[in-house]
C-alpha cells in the first residue's frame, strides 16, 4: 500500500514538472509610407533595464522612439506601444512574462507575448531578457 501511494506520489509530481512555455506573435502590418517614429509609454512598474532593451530593439527595426510618460493616453500618436514585464526567483532570477503591444491610431494593431509562468522545471526558461526582447520585437515589426 506504501509503495503503490509513494508510486502515486512520483507520477504527480513528475506530470506538473514539465512546464509549458508559451510565446505567440501576431505581427504588426505597416504599409511602406506609415511613420518610422513609435511612441512609447514608459511602464513605471517594470524595470528599467526592460525599457532600455525594448527602446534599442525598436531602434534596430528602423524605428524612432519617442518615449512618453507613465499614464500617457493612447491617441497622441499614430504608431504607439505598450509593455509589461515580470521577472520572478526559481534557483536564479529570470524574466517569466513580456508582453508588447502596438497600436495604430488608436487600434491594437500588433502584439508579441512571451509567458513562461508555466515552465516548469524545463531549463529553457532561463533566457536572456534582452535577446528575448530583440527576438519578440523582430517577430513583432518582420519588414
Amino acid at each position: 500500500m506504501k509503495a503503490a501511494l509513494a508510486s502515486i506520489a512520483i507520477l504527480l509530481s513528475l506530470t506538473g514538472c514539465v512546464g509549458t512555455i508559451e510565446q505567440k506573435v501576431q505581427p504588426v502590418a505597416l504599409s511602406g509610407n506609415e511613420p518610422r517614429e513609435i511612441c512609447l509609454i514608459e511602464n513605471a512598474a517594470v524595470h528599467h533595464e526592460f525599457l532600455a532593451s525594448y527602446k534599442k530593439a525598436l531602434s534596430k527595426r528602423n524605428l524612432a522612439v519617442r518615449l512618453l510618460p507613465p499614464g500617457t493616453a493612447l491617441g497622441g500618436c499614430p504608431l504607439m506601444t505598450t509593455y509589461d514585464a515580470k521577472w520572478t526567483w526559481d534557483l536564479a532570477l529570470y524574466l517569466y512574462y513580456a508582453n508588447l503591444k502596438v497600436y495604430h491610431n488608436n487600434r491594437l494593431e500588433g502584439e508579441a507575448l512571451y509567458d513562461a509562468a508555466k515552465g516548469g522545471t524545463k531549463t529553457e526558461k532561463f533566457i536572456n531578457a534582452e535577446t528575448k526582447i530583440q527576438e519578440l520585437t523582430d517577430q513583432l515589426f518582420p519588414g
